[in-house]
């Protein structure tokens, strides 16, 4: 793992392969997973940042689970903006948090999510396409000569 310019806690656990860019503070009793990167971003005490997610310009809370495969969106194509996530709140694996966002005290956000808007305190926010099945579509591509 590397660590840039950053401050870490007591008991705190990082990687292995995590990145730590400037401007990162981790609480006490933090955990960064496997390949997470964390960039300008103050972590809060308990938090958990799981494996293959990128956390950057973002607050986060006391008790957060950060599933793996998240990915704060902090940049629009000119300007960085920022994520906050507050204590307790628990994100599903392979969400998008696209910045400038709150997500609130003990809220959820469900895998597979990309959130744009504010998510309420202890609610559950859904944001994805319902799964459609194509029956046969694969057989049909192939006659096609595809």
């Amino acid at each position: 793992s590397v660590v840039e310019d950053s401050d870490v806690g007591r008991n705190v656990q990082i990687g292995p392969y995590a990145h730590l860019r400037p401007n990162t503070t981790l609480s006490d009793d933090v955990l960064i997973g496997n390949f997470a990167e964390v960039k300008n971003s103050v972590i809060g005490p308990r938090t958990k940042i799981h494996h293959h997610s990128y956390t950057g310009d973002t607050d986060i809370g006391a008790g957060v689970n950060i599933g793996a495969g998240t990915v704060t969106v902090n940049y629009d194509g000119t300007h960085k903006h920022r994520t906050i996530i507050e204590d307790g709140a628990f994100i599903g694996c392979n969400a998008n948090l696209i910045a400038p966002v709150r997500v609130g005290k003990g809220a959820y956000v469900a895998a597979g999510s990309t959130i744009n808007l504010e998510v309420p305190p202890d609610a559950l926010a859904i944001a994805r396409e319902r799964q459609v099945n194509k029956e046969g579509w694969v057989v049909r591509r192939k006659e096609q000569g595809r």
